[in-house]
């Protein structure tokens, strides 16, 4: 079982210690009245880097890429102030969506070796994340709520509690030195857009729509800034990627600026441009 201690030091910095390694937590902010922590820095060899994972995914590994780098990019990327309650991963898998992907993602690290050291009161029963305790399971997780795992993973956003500090340095710490973690990570969400992707196909009929129209799609959806009549109209319009990436403009501007200048990178590289999506194939296919 690994231990783990904390220390608040420079007044709002958290760094924790397991098995005798220090390493940093996240820094405690406030956020629209709530208080939590946030980590968005590292290493680069900490960072989602697509070119280790195109043998594996292809041009999948490309897709993700602009909404990673939005994201913050860190495999270790962490916030727990806003209504999500506990946000982790490159691509900032949410807590407070039922069988969304962070859930997917969690019960995913309760089937790999280490789970039992870094959580040892969790299990998967009937593919629900459940807690052991001295009266039997009890469910965190089910089609309708989440509220079990996110009191599980941070109480309240009144505070930064000991149980969310501590969690947190769990997964914290458990990314950054289990490269199975960081490959369930990546595997999670590239899933989980290729099932969005087939998805928003059938919603905004995007058949045979370009591979820099469908990221933009994507990338709205996953940030959640622009709701579906919002996208229908973008696309609609005679420019309907410059429609669709100046949706959340002004309120999301530094993240537009990440998103067009990656999209612009991957152009200018040959990877986006060049594909369509294909309902039938559920996936790209050349232009």
């Amino acid at each position: 079982m690994k231990i783990v201690s904390f220390s608040l030091e420079q007044a709002n910095k958290y760094f924790g210690k397991i098995d005798g390694t220090r390493f940093f937590i996240g820094s405690r902010v406030p956020f629209n009245g709530s208080k939590g922590l946030i980590n968005a820095s590292g290493l680069p060899t900490q960072r989602y880097n697509r070119l280790d994972f195109r043998d594996t995914y292809g041009f999948w590994a490309d897709f993700i890429h602009p909404t990673a780098q939005a994201e913050g990019g860190y495999f270790h990327t962490l916030n727990t102030y806003d209504q999500a309650r506990f946000t982790f991963s490159f691509l900032q898998y949410g807590a407070h969506v039922p069988n969304g992907d962070f859930v997917a993602y969690f019960r995913a690290l309760l089937r790999l070796p280490l789970a039992a050291d870094y959580f040892p009161d969790l299990k998967l029963e009937n593919n629900r994340v459940v807690r052991i305790t001295d009266n039997g399971s009890v469910v965190l997780e089910t089609d309708a709520s989440t509220e079990g795992l996110m009191d599980y993973l941070n109480p309240s956003l009144s505070e930064v509690e000991d149980t969310e500090v501590i969690q947190a340095a769990k997964l914290v710490h458990w990314v950054q030195n289990d490269p199975q973690h960081r490959l369930t990570q990546i595997d999670i969400g590239i899933n989980h857009f290729k099932a969005k992707m087939l998805e928003y196909a059938n919603l905004y009929g995007l058949e045979g729509k370009p591979d820099t129209i469908c990221l933009a799609i994507c990338d709205i959806r996953h940030q959640g800034r622009g709701k579906s009549a919002i996208i229908k109209a973008a696309l609609q319009s005679a420019t309907p990627l410059k429609a669709l990436l100046d949706i959340g403009e002004p309120k999301y501007h530094e993240r537009l600026v990440v998103i067009r200048r990656e999209i612009n990178r991957l152009v200018a590289e040959g990877i986006l441009g060049k594909r369509k999506y294909s309902v039938s194939k559920k996936d790209f296919v050349a232009a």
